[in-house]
Parts: C-alpha cells; structure tokens; sequence
C-alpha cells in the first residue's frame, strides 16, 4: 500500500500588504499549528519517505516546522508547479514520485491541493472524514489516503481517504 498525505500550508501573515502573496510568512496561529501536526504525524507512524513542497514561503516554513517534529530527516523537493496548482497539476506531481516512495507527503495551496484531494477520495474512503473533507480543507489541514499501485498510474477516486485531522483537532 502507498500513503499519501496532503497537507495544506499552516496560515499565513497578512500583516505586510508591501509583500507579494509568494513571499507571505506564517502567522502566529500558523507557527502553532505546523508543529502540531508534525507530531501527529510521528505519533501515527505517518512518516513520509518524501516531501514534495511548494516553494512559497508559508510552505517551505510549514515544512521546517512539520519535519522538526518527525523522528528522522525526510527529504524534501521544492516543487514550483505546486505553487497556485491545480488539482491535475498536483495528480501529475504525485505520479512523477519514484516507485521506490512508499509514503508520499504535498505541502500546498488552495483551491487545487482540496480539489484534488475531494476528488481523489474513492470507495472505503471513512465517512467521517470524507465528510470533512467535503465540508472545508483549512490551513494546516492534512488528508491521508492510500491506495494499491504504482504512483504513476494513481487516477482520482483511486485512493482511500482514511483521515482528514485540522489543527484544532490536535490542540
């Protein structure tokens, strides 16, 4: 079995209006939640063999914040298409993962990372989270699916949605 988690940003700073939207930080809600949800991944054993992360910097913070929390280093790449991607731009970030890659983990953005992440969720899928997932994919939220196959090959409504955690589930 291949997981895959998504993980969108923690939430950003809009403090700054000089700052462009790529270049916006985390807020001081966003740096509490990323840590958090890097320990619920360790505590789960959900540890990624990689991350594949936009290069924004509420992203690349999330990330730092997250990976402290695991109990050992995870690569990561810095993926510019996942930056404002859509879901079939993130469908063919994921496809391109090594078949090696058995835990798979997409640090992105609104609407696409939801999108993708709705329209993915298969038959199996947990009703309760899929309910959530239906309902809103907030700042710092993750979504675990897994599925059976090749990366290259994973097509939407392929993967079972086992959790979708928020952050204020983790406080």
């Amino acid at each position: 079995m291949k997981q895959l988690l998504l993980l969108r940003h923690a939430k950003s700073s809009w403090d700054d209006p000089d700052l462009i939207d790529f270049d916006r930080p985390l807020s001081g809600r966003g740096l509490k939640a990323a840590p958090l949800v890097g320990r619920e991944l360790a505590r789960q054993g959900w540890l990624p063999d990689l991350a594949l992360v936009s290069p924004a910097l509420r992203s690349r913070d999330t990330w730092r914040l997250v990976s402290a929390e695991l109990p050992a280093k995870t690569p990561a790449k810095f993926v510019q298409a996942l930056y404002e991607a859509s879901a079939a731009d993130v469908l063919a970030k994921v496809r391109q993962a090594n078949a090696a890659t058995s835990s798979l983990l997409v640090i992105g953005h609104n609407p696409g990372l939801e999108e993708f992440a709705r329209r993915l969720a298969g038959a199996g899928s947990d009703a309760a989270a899929l309910k959530k997932l239906e309902e809103k994919f907030p700042t710092a939220a993750l979504a675990r699916f897994l599925f059976d196959g090749d990366w290259a090959r994973l097509a939407l409504g392929d993967a079972q949605l086992t959790h979708c955690v928020w952050p204020k589930d983790l406080r």
